[in-house]
């Protein structure tokens, strides 16, 4: 792959290819899974909970993935988490029997929490580093990945139903992308690894030194209600990929033909949104974006829902991937400017949304009906403009966000 000549593009670049691994290895053995169930002989539920394990991995990850952060920095951590994540098929592809499974799944969790945490620090510090938004493009580029990863097991699936070749060809690609990342990741600056001397002001001197490196700080109040955006964010991501289809079917009664467009409305126009978010947070800032958005998607989806019908169905999921597109993005960035811990607890929070989402709304669905269902996504949505106005989006200074990206010689309880 050819260099770019400009650092920022590099950069940019380079952490592009760490969102296009991510969404690349999930699809990978995720479009596998029917051929990974034949083998090991799981049933429907088997596979709901192999899959329900990759989440708990992730989102049960969190000290780990904090003090991962503060020990190798975000740019040994992409690396390391990278090749991990390459091995994982390859290793489920192997797995002999559904407990062994159901372990490399929850480890495949470990990883993807360690990733997703330090490649967002580095799309954080590079916008940082040199004043200019990218972020909403590095998360477009995930779903890039996505569809990267479909086409080539649908590649290799005509050629071959072999889950060892196919899952090689993919760690080879997986191990290029991280090889290729690793030239261009923001690096670590020694010269800003020694406390600021406000800080060191706060710090409590008479505690060992030992006794304040193991010590996890409580979250922050701004900490836990960039959390709650994310969970509530997540949800609404989660239901719509998971319940759009059959609110079509169930509630608007569309033709079965027209069902899976609920998906394709909604993922598309949060691609197009996520790729034009970074110029709308220049000209109106992220707070003003994530509030109007989220307004936008709440409010849309409950008229669509109140309304009823196809056509005005199809048009509240539009509403929603293009309001919702650029809440974790700018989320993702305010918590990197409260250091690494924040952000791995807001990862870590959004895992729970993704998860507990789709099926808290089943069980609404289940009690009132799918349309209560996609009103609580709609409330979910919401919430998220609520929780976001607590949020101050201009207090991230430059030596926090800057922290991220360095391992620190010493942790500090924050004040």
């Amino acid at each position: 792959m050819p260099r770019v000549r400009d650092e920022f593009r590099r950069a940019q670049v380079a952490i592009g290819a760490l969102f296009l691994l991510l969404g690349f290895q999930y699809a990978t053995w995720g479009s596998r899974l029917p051929a990974i169930k034949s083998r090991l002989g799981l049933s429907d539920a088997e596979v709901g909970l192999l899959l329900m394990a990759c989440g708990v991995g992730a989102a049960a990850s969190f000290p780990l993935v904090a003090a991962a952060m503060r020990r190798l920095g975000s740019l040994r951590l992409c690396v390391l988490s990278g090749v991990v994540l390459s091995l994982v098929p390859l290793a489920l592809g192997a797995a002999p029997d559904y407990a062994v499974a159901l372990v490399i799944v929850c480890c495949d969790g470990v990883a993807v929490a360690c990733l997703d945490v330090a490649m967002n620090a580095q799309g954080a510090e590079l916008e940082e580093r040199f004043q200019r938004k990218a972020m909403g493009k590095l998360h477009a580029t995930f779903s890039g990945g996505s569809l990267c990863g479909a086409l080539l097991a649908s590649a290799v699936t005509a050629m071959t139903s072999n889950l060892t070749a196919h899952f090689a060809i993919a760690a080879a690609l997986i191990l290029l992308l991280v090889a290729y990342a690793r030239r261009d990741l923001l690096p670590a600056d020694p010269t800003l690894a020694q406390p600021a001397a406000g800080a060191a002001a706060d710090t409590d001197v008479d505690q060992p030194a030992e006794q304040r490196k193991r010590k996890l700080p409580l979250p922050t109040r701004v900490t836990l209600w960039m959390g709650l955006a994310m969970a509530f964010g997540t949800i609404v991501e989660g239901a719509m990929n998971d319940w759009s289809a059959l609110y079509l079917k169930n509630v608007a009664k569309a033709a079965s033909g027209l069902t899976p467009m609920g998906i394709a409305v909604f993922s598309i126009t949060m691609v197009l949104a996520r790729i034009f978010s970074d110029s709308w947070r220049e000209r109106w800032g992220d707070g003003r974006v994530v509030v109007l958005g989220s307004s936008v998607a709440g409010i849309g989806l409950a008229i669509a829902v109140t309304t009823g019908g196809v056509v005005p169905a199809l048009l509240g999921f539009a509403c929603v991937g293009l309001g919702i597109a650029a809440v974790t993005p700018c989320v993702y960035v305010a918590a990197a400017g409260q250091g690494g811990d924040a952000l791995a607890l807001v990862a870590a929070m959004g895992t729970v949304g993704l998860l507990a989402g789709p099926g808290v709304i089943g069980l609404i669905a289940n009690a009132s009906g799918l349309a209560w269902g996609m009103g609580a996504v709609a409330a979910a949505a919401i919430l998220v403009a609520g929780c976001t106005t607590r949020i101050s989006w201009t207090a991230a200074a430059a030596k926090a966000s800057k922290a991220l990206v360095e391992p620190a010689v010493d942790y500090v309880d924050a004040p």
